[in-house]
């Protein structure tokens, strides 16, 4: 046998390609000149720029960054529903990036919500695959106006942070295309990103950075992505197979490794592997160039768009008329709560803002006060490093709140609850603020509360002691003055959830999988992530997904819905009128669920498929027209392993959220019918239903004088048929009486084949 191995001499620009598959150093890429590829820039985002100081390096900088604004993170921005105020966050984003010399930021995340547990769920945007990858599509549009390319992270399912470098998640294919997978399609598609980190996990046992089939099959030959995979730093364990694979950049730079010049000359990478990565790495340069004068910015117009993007996503989740309040001379409020004086208005990890300016909750309302002559007082009620006695801290919140007309109340979880890098055991709020909330019931005062959290926290075990709850989830740097433009009114709260907040732990559908243990995480839910599954299960939640109170009210009439023909791209349009009947100017998110009565594949009650927002002052009304895609109504199938709509009826949902469906009308679309390759082992009533498949095999019954025994009484009677139907035709076979073989259906699933394929 032949054992010689080809050796292949490269020469410089070669030599300088492998070493362009690696970081020059933690941020940036070498500067490749025989290649005509600067050196390009890194940065982490994705909710605000962290940019390390490179006078006082710490390697992943997080403890030395230069100063930049920080926007509210994905999870409140994802409350907005709105892809316009989200794309315009991207722009201001990319101009920071621009003015700093960064060519690509390290985002958005755009990972599915499986479990309200993720700590790292403030960085994602949602439960709802369609729903996340529009909205990560709109920042990724934003930045790159701005010639700055996105980074869509972390590809891909990436759901937990226990064990995140190497646990297998373990998903079958239906799920992993139609739920984890979906909300990176959709994103890809929709705002061609020009980068793409791969996460660390591994995906049914392989490893994300040298999956083939995700990198090369599925996202550059399926979704038409041109733009470089780079590695999460740290993530690649074999760089050969990783390049291989289809992944471009490995981070941070390793320039002293020298695998991969070795496989290059010993065979192992093709030189057109090596060529088209270059190509790749060509083409972000290209559209990362810098042409003109320097970018300049704007601080304070920045921050302008904080405080108005954390407010126009703040989520009123109950009131009973308390909100909005009313400041006047002599009013007296008492402002309680640490989170007012420290707020968290960002998460913690390699997304961590050195931000420009924070405002906090306390100086702003202390600022609105004074403005109108109300009286503040301010008292603790809890701590957050439980550095002193919480009966005492109740105690003084209680004194305090006797002697106001009104509380604010701020709630949330405290920084160490939710982080990169570990995943929560609970739901709950921490136990002395739900005390607090007893405590200060019992004054009978009005409270308000205020919440600052990053990920789900249930509100079901204290929100009857309170008469309004507003979720702000982290607002960014114009925290305070965010807090008071929803609470005093200047803004009318118009977020919807895009997640589901549970009752408890128990009811969540991946309860008894997360995070699973030696290594692996099964995904037994499957397809029921989030709304789908407490929808099918008919569970009682907490607050719905797509949930979100105002100071007025809408009504929904005439719904109206306009079928297109099945070569168009849309399937259909639904129109209809809303009114604004309330006293004050708001916005309502208009949301469109699908029910697909199919009985081919199952499905959850209803899906979100499309939605849009109207703005509306006091008595004026809008038509609101949605346009559904025919892509969004396809189902993936595992038997073909293609996306599949056959047609036939659904029902069309128009509402406030998931549970509060205001209109619906029923209809029948067009689709292309289903034809299942047919086996030895498929069903007698798969074989006899289909349109190739099923005359030529009953002619074959009727030329041999049909079926007999066993199988023929059962075919014959009406109670007995569905049984039969049911049986592989190859084990029906196997009875008397059958008129066929094994040999005989395996020729002839050959012929339906070939014949299926001609038509």
């Amino acid at each position: 046998m032949d054992t010689h191995t080809t050796v292949i001499t490269a020469d410089k620009a070669t030599e300088e390609a492998l070493s362009l598959a690696t970081g020059a150093d933690y941020w940036t890429t070498i500067d490749a000149t025989h290649n005509g590829i600067r050196s390009l820039r890194f940065a982490d985002g994705p909710h605000g720029l962290r940019v390390q100081d490179d006078e006082n390096p710490d390697h992943l900088g997080i403890g030395r960054s230069l100063p930049a604004t920080c926007f509210p993170p994905a999870v409140t921005l994802a409350s907005s529903w709105d892809g316009e105020l989200i794309r315009e966050i991207g722009a201001a984003l990319g101009r920071e990036a621009r003015a700093m010399g960064v060519d690509v930021v390290l985002g958005p995340g755009l990972n599915l919500k499986r479990s309200p547990l993720c700590g790292r769920n403030f960085e994602y945007y949602s439960e709802d695959p369609y729903l996340g990858g529009m909205l990560a599509a709109a920042i990724v549009d934003g930045m790159q106006s701005q010639g700055v390319g996105a980074c869509l992270k972390h590809f891909a399912v990436n759901n937990q942070e226990t064990d995140r470098l190497r646990v297998s998640a373990n998903v079958d294919e239906r799920a992993l295309r139609e739920i984890y997978l979906r909300t990176f399609e959709v994103a890809v598609r929709q705002s061609r990103p020009w980068a793409i980190m791969s996460s660390y996990n591994r995906i049914n046992g392989i490893h994300a950075a040298q999956n083939e089939w995700l990198l090369s099959t599925v996202l550059r030959e399926e979704w038409g992505f041109d733009g470089i995979v780079v590695s999460d730093w740290g993530g690649v364990r074999d760089p050969i197979a990783s390049l291989n694979a289809g992944l471009d950049l490995r981070m941070p730079g390793r320039q002293e490794d020298d695998r991969l010049r070795k496989a290059y000359s010993a065979g192992q990478v093709e030189p057109d592997t090596l060529k088209k990565m270059v190509e790749r790495f060509r083409l972000l340069a290209e559209r990362t160039r810098r042409v003109g004068e320097s970018t300049t910015v704007d601080y304070d117009l920045h921050n302008d768009l904080v405080r108005l993007a954390a407010a126009e996503s703040a989520v009123l989740l109950t009131n009973d008329g308390t909100l909005p309040m009313a400041l006047a001379t002599g009013t007296r409020v008492a402002v309680i709560g640490e989170l007012a004086r420290q707020p968290r208005y960002q998460g913690a990890g390699s997304s961590y803002v050195n931000s420009k300016n924070v405002v906090t909750g306390l100086t702003a309302l202390r600022a609105r006060a004074e403005a109108c002559g109300a009286e503040l007082t301010f008292a603790s009620g809890y701590a957050l490093d439980k550095k002193f006695n919480a009966e005492d801290a109740a105690a003084e919140a209680v004194r305090v709140a006797e002697k106001a007309d009104i509380v604010i109340l701020f709630l949330g979880l405290p920084g160490e609850y939710e982080a990169e890098g570990r995943d929560r055991t609970m739901i709950d709020l921490p136990q002395d603020q739900i005390a607090l909330t007893e405590a200060l019931h019992a004054t009978g005062k009005p409270i308000v509360v205020a919440m600052s959290n990053g990920s789900a926290v249930t509100t079901s075990n204290w929100r009857n002691n309170v008469n309004a709850i507003v979720e702000f989830w982290l607002t960014g740097q114009a925290h305070g003055n965010s807090v008071a433009d929803v609470l005093l009114g200047d803004i009318n709260p118009s977020g919807k959830l895009p997640e589901t907040i549970p009752l408890r732990l128990a009811d969540t559908p991946s309860y008894l999988h997360f995070p699973g243990v030696h290594g692996n995480v099964s995904y037994g839910e499957g397809i029921y992530v989030g709304y789908r599954y407490y929808d099918a299960r008919g569970i009682a939640v907490d607050h719905p997904f797509g949930h979100g109170l105002s100071y007025t009210t809408f009504d929904f009439v005439d719904l109206d819905i306009i079928e297109k023909p099945l070569e168009d791209p849309v399937a259909f349009v639904a129109r209809v009128t809303v009114r604004n009947t309330g006293a004050r100017e708001g916005a309502e998110v208009v949301q469109l669920y699908v029910a697909d009565h199919n009985d081919f594949v199952d499905t959850p009650p209803r899906e979100l498929r499309g939605w849009k927002k109207i703005r509306l002052d006091p008595g004026q009304s809008g038509i609101v027209e949605i346009a559904v895609p025919r892509q969004q109504l396809e189902h993936w199938n595992e038997l073909t392993r293609t996306w599949l709509y056959p047609g036939g009826p659904v029902t069309v949902h128009v509402g406030s959220s998931s549970r509060d469906i205001r209109l619906k009308q029923s209809i029948d679309l067009p689709g292309h019918p289903v034809l299942v390759p047919l086996t030895p082992w498929s069903t007698t009533g798969e074989w006899l239903d289909d349109p190739v498949g099923g005359p030529m095999l009953q002619a074959i019954f009727d030329s041999r004088g049909g079926l007999r025994g066993r199988m023929g009484d059962l075919m014959s009677d009406p109670a007995g048929r569905d049984s039969a139907r049911g049986i592989p035709l190859a084990s029906i076979a196997e009875f008397p009486g059958v008129p066929i073989d094994m040999e005989e259906i395996e020729a002839l699933a050959r012929t339906v084949a070939s014949k299926s394929a001609a038509a």
